[in-house]
């Protein structure tokens, strides 16, 4: 199965035209170093030797930092597959779409040097004709973002009508709201973050003020927010469900906690986890009754008709 990335080639997409121009997609992060007999099938491998390196030559950068560069790193170089599809901003609000054609190589002393061969599709995407998910998707923070959720949608926009029109639910009102919520719940979060109970305590994680803490990787998945307290000696680790919540969540957010806390935590750091859901039932209590350090949130809805 094909599987779709957005990619920002540099900050801004400051190398598109160049990289548009020389047939490659590409990253940097200050690894100087040639990475052909070195990319394992196991990126999590890949992070545990390079993240030291990253962290010599910024010493001012986070373990967190460190891993979400790294994973970039070896997504670009190694996760993405040959035949796989790649979104590049040109910024100008369009994607030019390439398809990978070639594995790693390495180009010392130039833009980009770890790279991958491409051939650009005559397609474009316009920002505008993508659906408000798609374009969350796609305006994510950092050099890579999976968005093969949404291939059908990337399909359609390339396919022989273009931008022909988007996905609607052909269901009523409930329907729709619930689709909304899919969608939107993470971001709707990330945007109020402040306005919540959370955001009292914990910051969404930033990096030069960037917020590189929403969808942040792990070897089990992305998790839907990683945040940081404002004394900076917990991080936060936070799932969110859109409807009722089962038991099986609080197994999910252990891994991620778990994660957090191996590969991320600073010596003086704890891990905590937050559950956020619209409802939760008997089976959730009773196992978040034995899980200490997760706390559970019900979100709440208000949907109302005024006449005019």
């Amino acid at each position: 199965m094909k599987s779709y990335y957005r990619i920002m080639l540099g900050k801004g997409s400051i190398h598109f035209t160049e990289c548009f121009e020389g047939n490659f997609i590409g990253t940097d992060f200050d690894v100087h170093v040639d990475l052909t007999n070195r990319l394992p099938e196991e990126w999590r491998k890949f992070n545990k030797e390079f993240i030291p390196v990253f962290q010599q030559n910024h010493p001012e950068k986070s373990k967190i930092s460190a891993g979400l560069a790294c994973s970039a790193l070896w997504t670009v170089s190694r996760g993405i597959k040959s035949g796989d599809r790649v979104l590049c901003p040109d910024g100008n609000g369009r994607y030019r779409i390439g398809e990978v054609s070639g594995d790693y190589y390495y180009v010392p002393d130039q833009i980009l040097p770890h790279r991958r061969r491409v051939v650009w599709l005559n397609e474009i995407i316009d920002r505008a004709d993508m659906s408000s998910g798609l374009k969350n998707s796609t305006g994510s923070i950092g050099t890579v973002s999976n968005v093969t959720s949404h291939a059908e949608e990337i399909e359609r926009l390339i396919g022989p009508h273009g931008a022909a029109g988007i996905i609607t639910d052909g269901g009523g009102m409930e329907d729709a709201a619930a689709f909304a919520m899919e969608k939107h719940l993470e971001d709707f979060l990330v945007q109020n973050w402040k306005q919540t109970e959370l955001g009292k305590n914990y910051d969404i994680f930033q990096e030069d003020g960037e917020l590189v803490g929403q969808q942040y990787p792990t070897d089990t998945g992305p998790m839907d927010v990683l945040a940081i307290s404002k004394d900076r000696k917990e991080l936060l680790v936070v799932e969110l469900k859109r409807g009722k919540a089962s038991d099986s969540v609080v197994g999910q957010i252990q891994r991620y906690m778990g994660y957090v806390l191996e590969e991320l935590a600073e010596e003086n750091q704890t891990v905590k986890g937050a559950i956020i859901a619209l409802d939760d039932d008997l089976r959730i209590r009773r196992a978040l009754s034995v899980a200490p350090g997760i706390d559970f949130y019900r979100y709440e809805i208000s949907f109302t008709l005024r006449k005019a």
